[in-house]
């Protein structure tokens, strides 16, 4: 699970406007440090965790869907995005 100081922290780095939550580059940042902690963390001490990698494939898929309608919308920043989270395309 995302401390709040570290969930706070990502919010402030990818947020559009003051207030934003919610928006897909904050969500794709959540996303993303979630599913680094688990793949990194959690699977390495809990390889046969089945339901955590269940779960961790449909934050995978969520993410993607995400980047696809940020890339639809906004390349520039879907750009600067994974450039900024290293994800690869």
């Amino acid at each position: 699970m995302l401390s709040k100081e570290k969930k706070k922290k990502l919010i402030e780095d990818f947020k559009k406007h003051p207030g934003d939550t919610g928006s897909a580059c904050v969500q794709i940042a959540l996303m993303t440090e979630r599913i680094n902690q688990l793949s990194e963390e959690h699977f390495k001490k809990n390889p046969k965790d089945h339901g955590s990698k269940r779960g961790l494939l449909g934050i995978v898929s969520k993410r993607r869907q995400l980047l696809t309608y940020l890339k639809k919308n906004d390349y520039k920043v879907y750009s600067e995005l994974i450039e900024k989270l290293n994800i690869r395309k």
